[in-house]
């Protein structure tokens, strides 16, 4: 059995789920006759997405990740390539989400079903009318997590939860997101807030509900700013590969020079087609198992 938990969202990441555009979109035509269905604003480029998702496997190994990847499914689409939003792992085992977009609903099944095959178990799963999605989920602390309320996520989802991690987290923090752009795109809590080290983090603060901003202030996190220019193109969306060490999107260079003044270590990476179009960045391509 490897060793698994991630009680922290922003702690040593040992170890990591992923899947590769080979095995989530297997091949130019694929992605061409799906792309629509999944609200995709573009076309993916199978060749180009397959590199830019290569190029962040080596980042993670130079930062001494280990790297598990989920296999080929017919029964998942292009969306599977994001794998941070069908489960949650903690150290008493993984919990199965429930989709808020539809045509991800087989996804939580196929993660749960590799999970098995290499003895993790599954600590529960979230039944419906409950909706539950990875990305709208951080741990403030070991004890402490935050959870975004909005279209992918519901209170019913949230309740479900807080049962699960009865005994793991003692403070299960709900937290209301805007309509935004609306129930067809993709908004998560983080979407708004990465966590970059226990007490720093990025955030887009036009869009964050006051009283969950004063708590992470009143929390002592230093709280950098996406200014709004860099919003869209995901300087919201950081991927922490230990504290203070993280990877970014390109094209975001006021956000990069204000984490790095902040004292974190910045890697860049090109996600111009694997995430900008997909609309998931380097956090959710990647799934923790183990964070420490």
């Amino acid at each position: 059995m490897m060793a698994y938990g991630c009680e922290t969202s922003s702690g040593q990441l040992r170890s990591v789920l992923v899947k590769s555009p080979r095995t989530a979109h297997q091949s130019q035509a694929r992605v061409t006759a799906g792309w629509r269905a999944v609200n995709y604003p573009a076309q993916p480029d199978y060749d180009l997405a397959t590199r830019q998702h290569d190029a962040l496997m080596a980042l993670l190994r130079q930062a001494g990740t280990e790297i598990h990847e989920l296999p080929a499914s017919d029964d998942t689409g292009l969306d599977s390539v994001y794998t941070h939003d069908p489960v949650i792992v903690t150290r008493r085992g993984a919990i199965l989400c429930r989709m808020g977009k539809e045509a991800r609903a087989t996804e939580p099944e196929a993660a749960g079903e590799w999970l098995a095959s290499v003895d993790i178990p599954i600590l529960g799963r979230i039944h419906g009318p409950g909706l539950l999605e990875g990305g709208d989920l951080i741990w403030l602390d070991s004890r402490t997590v935050a959870v975004g309320e909005g279209y992918r996520t519901n209170a019913e989802g949230i309740r479900q939860l807080r049962a699960l991690l009865a005994g793991l987290a003692e403070e299960v923090i709900p937290v209301p997101l805007p309509h935004w752009t609306g129930p067809a795109d993709c908004l998560h809590l983080m979407s708004l807030i990465s966590p970059i080290a226990p007490d720093l983090a990025v955030v887009y603060s036009r869009l964050l509900p006051v009283p969950f901003r004063q708590l992470l202030v009143d929390r002592g996190i230093e709280l950098v700013e996406v200014p709004d220019e860099e919003y869209d193109s995901m300087a919201c969306n950081i991927l922490p590969v230990a504290p203070r060490q993280c990877i970014m999107l390109e094209g975001n260079p006021k956000t990069r020079a204000a984490l790095e003044a902040a004292g974190a270590r910045v890697w860049t990476l090109d996600g111009s087609d694997i995430c900008l179009k997909g609309g998931g960045g380097p956090t959710c391509l990647t799934r923790p198992l183990l964070r420490t």
